[in-house]
């Protein structure tokens, strides 16, 4: 069933060819511009916040990582799912015999973003040729890490789109989303305070981004794994709940 679910959204995505070349070459630019800033920025200075420009290449490869996956398949699906709760497409989702969450996380899919994959692996392969080689139990703490920042992320996602079920328009909060994200290109050391907190607690970008760098660099803290898994179990049980509740009070709009 996954797999037909994807292949039937590569089709749906590749069906205008010329729309499809073009999303593919902006995609690729996209990739090259994420790196520009952190050129620009260790032009001028030797270590910002206690990471080197190698090591912070390597919080930019995950960061590449999560816009991939991000872009691919969370945000047009959850996107899809706010539209079809204003126009009333989403009966055909919820009549459907099997679960009405899965088949709206794999409804779309955005090809053009495998760019921020691809360019994602090759700056963690430039980054660690730099640096001391991990230890095989870094690796797996970093991979950990990973899986537990992308469940936690798609679990907010899934929560922040829950909210078009109570309210017609939720765009800003999508688009405020996407722009905390952001922040999850630097070194979660730069950050300091209260915003360091909400970046690896409230948004947990720096669990996906920072901590898996910081286990590839023998920094990570047994800590940090017991809190991302925490963080991650948290939301994306939270948001099974949300989600399941706004499906009782769903009526639809094209009745």
């Amino acid at each position: 069933m996954l797999g037909a679910l994807l292949r039937v959204a590569f089709m749906t995505a590749a069906a205008y060819r010329a729309s499809f070349l073009v999303d593919v070459g902006v995609g690729a630019m996209t990739s090259v511009g994420v790196l520009l800033p952190l050129v620009f920025v260790y032009d001028h200075a030797a270590v910002i916040g206690g990471w080197t420009f190698h090591e912070a290449l390597l919080v930019t490869g995950f960061f590449l990582l999560l816009q991939g996956l991000s872009g691919m398949l969370i945000e047009p699906n959850l996107s899809a799912v706010v539209e079809g709760v204003r126009t009333g497409a989403l009966d055909y989702l919820v009549l459907k015999p099997v679960d009405a969450q899965l088949v709206a996380s794999l409804q779309r899919i955005a090809p053009a973003k495998v760019w921020d994959l691809l360019a994602g692996g090759a700056v963690l392969a430039y980054g660690l040729h730099h640096l001391p080689a991990p230890s095989a139990l870094g690796v797996l703490e970093a991979a950990g890490l990973l899986l537990a920042g992308l469940g936690a992320m798609y679990g907010l996602w899934i929560l922040v789109i829950c909210t078009s079920f109570w309210f017609v328009r939720v765009d800003n909060l999508r688009f405020l989303l996407s722009s905390v994200l952001d922040t999850g290109r630097w070194p979660v050391g730069i950050y300091q305070g209260w915003l360091r907190l909400v970046l690896t607690v409230v948004v947990p970008v720096a669990v996906v981004t920072s901590f898996p760098a910081m286990a590839l660099l023998h920094r990570a803290q047994p800590v940090l794994v017991l809190q991302a898994a925490a963080v991650a179990v948290t939301l994306l049980g939270l948001s099974r709940l949300t989600w399941r509740l706004a499906l009782r009070h769903y009526t639809s709009a094209s009745s």
